[in-house]
């Protein structure tokens, strides 16, 4: 298995906390960016956060910025996904500044299997349809 799915799994079912109450493991991702003290709450959004600390913690280049849409400039464009690539989604619109990012697991005809952060609030493996892809992303280092 790639280094960066197996640090994404040791998070696997790390889940947001409901109400006043923060989720440590979640607010650590920010504080391990540099980005303490900025965020508040678990419910920040933080799939970008989570992308970046695996990232780094594989060994991996990673972005310095906490929207999905900045990981399209992190390493190159690749139309043949391996496991652990980056996928880029858009999120309310394509034209939106808005996104979704995770690692790429597997995909069918319609579907990708994205294993991310702030998936329903927690790490999971989720189906995205694939109409949503802005692009694949692979990095070397």
């Amino acid at each position: 298995m790639c280094k960066v799915i197996e640090e994404a799994f040791k998070m696997y079912g790390v889940t947001e906390v409901s109400g006043a109450k923060d989720n440590p493991k979640i607010i650590a991702l920010f504080e391990e960016l540099y980005f303490d003290g900025k965020v508040l709450k678990d419910e920040t959004a933080w799939c970008a956060a989570f992308a970046n600390t695996i990232l780094k913690r594989a060994g991996k280049s990673y972005q310095k910025k906490l929207n999905a849409r900045s990981f399209l400039t992190l390493g190159k464009q690749t139309f043949d996904p391996k496991l652990g690539d980056i996928v880029v989604l858009w999120r309310e619109s394509i034209h939106s500044w808005k996104g979704h990012v995770g690692f790429y697991i597997n995909e069918s005809e319609n579907h990708i299997n994205i294993l991310g952060g702030n998936q329903n609030n927690r790490v999971k493996i989720s189906a995205y349809p694939k109409h949503r892809l802005l692009q694949y992303r692979t990095i070397n280092k």
